[in-house]
């Protein structure tokens, strides 16, 4: 348990914050033009995936911003 604070977590969520709003730029600037065209069907499985996928490395930063490790 930690017992005294660290910038660790704020700094952690702000990084988190800016990291997910360049994801999400990314995105939608570059593949959001390519998929324009596909059928609806085709465009979801591809927007789920990209939604779920910047949760993967979550857990070990989330392990950094608590302890200072990376595992």
């Amino acid at each position: 348990m930690r017992e005294t604070p660290t910038l660790r977590i704020p700094l952690g969520v702000l990084g988190l914050f800016a990291v997910l709003i360049a994801y999400g730029l990314l995105i939608a600037r570059y593949l959001a033009p390519v998929m324009a065209d596909w059928h609806p069907l085709f465009q979801t499985p591809v927007y789920v995936i990209l939604g779920v996928v910047w949760i993967l490395p979550l857990k070990r930063f989330l392990i950094w911003m608590e302890t200072g490790r990376w595992g």
